[in-house]
């Protein structure tokens, strides 16, 4: 039997679509297929995150050709639900699976969305773009952040 899970490391987990701008981030994978239907190639060593990477996207952002990772943000993070990624749950719940066999992923012993959802995730992962300016409304509403209730006076 397949192992879809592994036990949280006593480290923080990764976050598998984390801007370049947080603490700890680096470049996984390149964004490469077609406007309707980005696939993830993924790299084989991280590469880090300076200036002249971010420059060598122009004329566009960095995450719309490059995803990123860095230490998950936890609780500071808009996605972020009770003890649970919900950026993750609704990857999962709303759109397909693009891959059957696991990919190529250096941050899956890490990674937030495969110490959460396992498989699943990863065969929905490279269909994830962080700033997909042409994305589906699937995409989008699965990219939303949850509206968090305001607790008033």
């Amino acid at each position: 039997m397949e192992m879809e899970r592994t036990r949280e490391p006593a480290t923080t987990p990764l976050c598998p679509s984390a801007p370049p701008g947080w603490e700890g981030s680096f470049a996984f994978g390149v964004v490469g297929g077609t406007v309707q239907d980005p696939r993830l190639r993924y790299l084989d060593d991280p590469l880090p995150v300076t200036e002249e990477l971010l420059a060598q996207t122009q004329p566009v952002r960095p995450t719309e050709v490059l995803r990123f990772a860095a230490p998950c943000a936890g609780g500071s993070c808009s996605h972020f639900v009770g003890n649970r990624c919900s950026l993750v749950d609704r990857v999962v719940q709303i759109l397909p699976a693009v891959i059957e066999t696991l990919p190529p992923c250096i941050l899956r012993p890490a990674c937030r969305w495969w110490q959460q959802d396992g498989k699943s995730a990863c065969q929905r992962c490279p269909q994830i773009v962080t700033d997909n300016l042409f994305a589906p409304a699937a995409i989008v509403r699965v990219t939303s952040p949850p509206r968090r209730e305001s607790g008033g006076p």
